[in-house]
C-alpha cells in the first residue's frame, strides 16, 4: 500500500470516528463522560472536517470517487458553520456529577444525578437526569420521572460527589 492511500485511510477513518462520537453525544441520549474523549470528539470534528475535505478534493482523481469522498466532510462543514464553532466549543465540556439523588434498588448502575457542566466564562449549566452508566467513559441519560419519590425501585441517597471540585459554603 502506498503512502497516499495510507494517509487517506488514516485521515478519513479518524474523521469518521470523531464524527460518530460527536453525533452520538450531541444528538442522542448517549453521552461521553470522559473529558479527554469528549474534547477529542468535538475539537477533532471541527479541525478534521476542513482537513478531510481538502485532502479528499486533492487526493481522489476519479470524479465518482471525489464526489463520494467529499460529501460527508462537506455536509459536516455546513453543519458546523450553521451551529457555530463557539457554541460547539462551549458544549465540549463533559457533565460532572455533583450529587447522586436517587439510586435504583434493582440496578446499581442506574441513578438519578444532579450534574453541572462548566461553560467557561458563561458559568455552569445544571440538570437533574436519570443516568445509566455503561462504563466510566460513557453513559446514557434521560429525563427524570415526575413521580420518582412514589416509585419503590428508587431509594433516596443524597450522596455528594462533587466531580467539579467546587467549594460549597
Amino acid at each position: 500500500m502506498n503512502t497516499r492511500k495510507t494517509i487517506s485511510i488514516l485521515i478519513n477513518g479518524t474523521f469518521l470516528f470523531t464524527c460518530l462520537l460527536f453525533v452520538l453525544d450531541g444528538l442522542t441520549s448517549f453521552e461521553i463522560k470522559n473529558q479527554l474523549i469528549k474534547s477529542f470528539a468535538y475539537y477533532g470534528t471541527m479541525i478534521l472536517t476542513p482537513i478531510t475535505l481538502i485532502w479528499n478534493l486533492l487526493h481522489f482523481m476519479r470524479r465518482n470517487s471525489k464526489i463520494i469522498s467529499v460529501t460527508i466532510p462537506l455536509v459536516s462543514l455546513i453543519g458546523l458553520l450553521v451551529v457555530g464553532p463557539s457554541k460547539i466549543a462551549f458544549a465540549s465540556s463533559a457533565w460532572k456529577t455533583q450529587e447522586i439523588v436517587y439510586q435504583n434498588g434493582h440496578s446499581h448502575f442506574k441513578t438519578v444525578e444532579f450534574q453541572m457542566q462548566d461553560v467557561g466564562a458563561l458559568g455552569y449549566n445544571k440538570r437533574t437526569v436519570e443516568v445509566m452508566h455503561l462504563t466510566d467513559l460513557f453513559m446514557i441519560v434521560g429525563p427524570v420521572d415526575e413521580n420518582i419519590e412514589e416509585r419503590i425501585e428508587w431509594v433516596k441517597v443524597n450522596i455528594k460527589v462533587n466531580e467539579l471540585g467546587l467549594k460549597y459554603p
